[in-house]
């Protein structure tokens, strides 16, 4: 126990807690560490916080570290009122807001919804997608021509220039790159990684793919973002 100093009977000699040295508490990372997962452990859970998927593919280390310390990982989330969900077969880990109507939840994460732009990406990525793996290919790849020929049909005049437009879908691309929803291989060359499912349901693409064939070419923009934002974890 840390030795607490007495009061001299001064009033200016108040108690106080007499601070550990780094060398007496070897377990300690830091001064006044009062944490108990080893840094690797730590870096992990950090890892899960900031980004919002951890992919075993990418990252092998970090997947197996989270799947020794699930249990420890899941309680430390969940005390911040947030939810770890580890998809074994798609080798992805992610983190979800805790809502309740029973509860006063304080929001730590934020939904931010895709725009336009990058949820009419997103369909396209999500359509090839379910088309090559239904065919039995093993992965689906697409270029940046194609992504933006199909989704420029989309767009209309009031959507800007074609030059803004263009610049916008490349935008998107570069996003959901980031996310690792898709990952360059060379260049304009993307393959679509099996995030795309989580990110975007089956029933989600089919109310979007619904939505796109019944939109007139100057239909309001927020729609599919708008939906979209449900879907974000």
């Amino acid at each position: 126990m840390t030795d607490v100093d007495a009061p001299s009977g001064g009033d200016d000699s108040p108690a106080f807690i007499a601070p550990v040295a780094m060398e007496n508490d070897p377990d300690a990372l830091f001064a006044g560490d009062r944490g108990t997962l080893d840094a690797d452990v730590r870096r992990v859970l950090v890892r899960i916080l900031q980004r919002r998927f951890l992919v075993a593919e990418n990252s092998p280390a970090e997947w197996k570290l989270l799947l020794e310390h699930q249990q420890m990982i899941e309680s430390r989330l969940n005390d911040l009122f947030v939810r770890l969900v580890v998809d074994h077969a798609r080798g992805v880990a992610y983190k979800e807001q805790v809502r309740s109507d029973e509860l006063d939840v304080p929001i730590l994460l934020k939904d931010e919804a895709y725009s336009r732009a990058e949820t009419l990406v997103l369909v396209y990525l999500r359509t090839v997608f379910q088309r090559e793996t239904t065919a039995g290919t093993a992965s689906a790849r697409v270029d940046v021509e194609e992504v933006e020929q199909t989704v420029l049909t989309y767009f209309s005049e009031t959507d800007g220039t074609r030059a803004s437009q263009q610049r916008a879908v490349r935008t998107a691309i570069a996003r959901l790159d980031r996310e690792g929803i898709i990952e360059e291989e060379s260049e304009g060359r993307y393959r679509i990684g099996p995030l795309i499912e989580i990110v975007l349901s089956a029933e989600v693409l089919r109310d979007l793919q619904r939505w796109l064939e019944e939109q007139v070419t100057d239909a309001a923009a927020s729609a599919p973002a708008d939906t979209l934002e449900e879907e974000l974890v």
